[in-house]
């Protein structure tokens, strides 16, 4: 049973860890990558520190890093300050290890350990997703006020996701709907339809989804979702 002294000296590591899991918890479109984000905060609040204060800035510090890598990207915000999702595992790590050590004052063995484990786990991923269609991002699940039917199709160059739509204008509803989510139009891919639109994330590694609208009729509209 945890005494009057252990709770008072040791309430901050509690507190930053719920804190932690609720921005995690945020990442809804990428759970893996919020849960990944969360191993630096559990190893900082579970070892030793030099003191409370220095145990209390370092762990501020890690929550507002995590938030940062988590948040504005679930929010469906772009540009080049919004960390892509596989940036999570390797550059968060990164970050995060070298916050730890300077307020350790030196690198310890699992801090090595965690870079390690996050340029690992980073190489998974990829490997996992190298031939599969991109996710929601922003895209699906489409206007609230047309019917989006999904399905995903591949070729000889990558897969990518469909989305079917009809209702009133579909196409240009869809238009307004993408730009709504940052979006912004571009020159077109001729593979992928007329108009296009592209959404760009990414610290150091950018990441580019684009939705290529194809009008069907005036009420319908397929969009083509792909990583470009």
């Amino acid at each position: 049973m945890l005494t009057h002294e252990q709770v008072k000296t040791h309430w901050w590591r509690v507190a930053l860890v719920v804190a932690a899991v609720g921005v995690a918890a945020f990442a809804r479109h990428d759970p893996f990558a919020g849960l990944s984000g969360l191993v630096p905060i559990l190893v900082w609040c579970g070892g030793p520190v030099r003191s409370r204060r220095t145990g209390i800035v370092v762990g501020v510090v890690l929550l507002v890093l995590l938030a940062w890598f988590v948040v504005p990207r679930e929010l469906g915000l772009a540009g080049p300050w919004v960390p892509a999702a596989i940036e999570v595992y390797w550059l968060h790590t990164t970050l995060a290890v070298a916050v730890c050590a300077i307020g350790g004052r030196r690198p310890s063995g699992r801090h090595v350990a965690l870079v390690v484990a996050g340029f690992v786990v980073t190489g998974g991923v990829l490997f996992s997703e190298w031939e599969t269609p991109p996710g929601d991002e922003g895209v699906s699940p489409g206007p609230a006020q047309l019917r989006v039917t999904e399905s995903t199709a591949c070729g000889s160059g990558g897969c990518w996701r469909e989305l079917e739509a009809t209702g009133d204008r579909a196409p240009e509803v869809m238009a307004e709907y993408l730009l709504a989510r940052n979006f912004t139009p571009v020159t077109s891919h001729p593979t992928i339809g007329d108009p296009q639109f592209c959404r760009t994330t990414g610290l150091v590694v950018t990441h580019r989804l684009c939705a290529g609208i194809v009008p069907l009729t005036a009420n319908s509209v397929r969009v083509m979702v792909i990583v470009v």
